[in-house]
């Protein structure tokens, strides 16, 4: 049985789904609903615009983040809008031992929003020195 959270209407953006007597998740979302415009990005690194890469995978993270939600602006959307983020890591111990941190980097810049997400450890990416990478799906309310 589909149980879906109260509170968020189709009007304001997404809802969680959350079955019936499963755990609560932290931090992401087992599900989403939603209808209208569908936003996609490509994966996002964490470049600034001038495709410099900071030092570290919570200073990458926070600018895949904030390059996420300047797109989404394009739209028109916000981060609210999310209904799924694919991260792709090159470092799965990394990403493990700065959770605390990259919890409190995604709330900054994203608030407490948590859409579906999935965790994918990779040999590497396009770009050498990145270490994250980010691929985000939003729906904005007709």
């Amino acid at each position: 049985m589909r149980v879906m959270e109260p509170g968020i209407g189709a009007q304001d953006g997404p809802t969680r789904l959350q079955p019936a007597g499963w755990p609560a998740p932290r931090g992401y979302a087992n599900g989403m609903a939603a209808s209208g415009r569908l936003v996609v990005t490509g994966g996002m690194v964490g470049w600034d615009a001038q495709e410099r890469f900071p030092a570290g995978l919570v200073a990458q993270v926070r600018q895949a983040l904030e390059n996420i939600r300047a797109i989404l602006a394009e739209a028109g959307a916000e981060p609210r809008h999310l209904v799924r983020l694919t991260w792709y890591v090159v470092d799965m111990d990394e990403y493990l031992g700065a959770r605390r941190d990259l919890g409190g980097v995604y709330r900054e810049v994203f608030g407490d929003h948590y859409p579906a997400m999935a965790l994918v450890q990779v040999v590497r990416l396009v770009e050498p020195s990145a270490r994250v990478e980010i691929e985000a799906t939003a729906v904005v309310p007709a």
